[in-house]
């Protein structure tokens, strides 16, 4: 079978307290939030999203910050989200600016996938609206309405977004996934906990493996040590999602897990 190429972009960071990766402990309850913490305890993380040169398509999964955090950013990301942590998008890092560097268009994008719709994933999306499909899980845009606190529905109002359903799978703590070519060369496996509708993208081809996580865990050591995302809507679920990436980054045929906001990944391809 031919070779699937993933490429691990960064399209924006942001800065916060270690203790927001969960790792460093810290005795003040909001330390996570920078709150009566000095700047020596930040570090920058990274925004990644994916793009994969798949047999049957190009596939970008999630859009960093669009260009607007460079010079409207309480507009765009609205008042509490810009105080909240410091932003950063470098020149030729949008998302658009990225796939223009590598000769592509948005119009080029077979599938953009949206993890879930959270302001770090899903700023940028308006600069890849052309894409020939954009997907976001039907459980994470009802997640909207329960949990509106943790989105901004303006960044994707414009934006032409088509849901989908998961199905009974073999796939996940929930055994709820959806196969996006159906051939299981690219699931998209609901792993709740972070947010209910949350994507965790299996990438399988030549009997290899890649897993792209997403927020069920902010960093490698988040994995192997079972640390649990700050940001959660359901406790039991969030932890069966992270036991099964941990379960599925111990095969011998997973060569990759990628959280998001890992600040050790930096940009490389992985060839399948």
């Amino acid at each position: 079978m031919s070779n699937i190429k993933i490429h691990v972009l960064h399209c924006g960071k942001m800065r916060l307290d270690v203790t927001f990766l969960g790792i460093e402990k810290s005795r003040n309850p909001l330390a996570y939030a920078g709150l009566f913490r000095s700047a020596k305890h930040q570090i920058w993380l990274p925004l990644s999203a994916y793009l994969i040169e798949h047999h049957k398509g190009l596939v970008l999964i999630d859009t960093g910050w669009h260009k607007a955090v460079r010079t409207q950013r309480t507009q765009h990301l609205g008042w509490l989200y810009s105080t909240f942590a410091t932003l950063e998008l470098p020149p030729n890092h949008a998302i658009d600016e990225q796939l223009s560097a590598r000769g592509l268009r948005p119009a080029d994008i077979d599938h953009v996938v949206l993890s879930h719709l959270h302001l770090d994933h899903v700023s940028g999306v308006e600069q890849v609206r052309e894409a020939k499909n954009i997907w976001v899980s039907d459980l994470e845009l009802q997640d909207t309405q329960t949990h509106p606190f943790y989105y901004r529905p303006t960044l994707w109002a414009d934006v032409p977004l088509k849901t989908f359903s998961f199905h009974v799978s073999q796939y996940g703590a929930e055994k709820l996934a959806f196969d996006l070519f159906e051939d299981d060369s690219l699931v998209l496996v609901n792993t709740p906990g972070h947010t209910r509708g949350l994507v965790t993208a299996l990438i399988q081809n030549n009997d290899k493996c890649v897993v792209l996580c997403s927020d069920v865990a902010y960093s490698k050591a988040g994995i192997e040590q079972q640390v649990l995302p700050v940001l959660r809507v359901d406790n039991a679920q969030a932890k069966r999602s992270l036991e099964w990436v941990k379960q599925i980054s111990e095969q011998k045929n997973c060569i990759a897990v990628l959280p998001n906001h890992d600040p050790a990944i930096l940009p490389h391809t992985i060839i399948l």
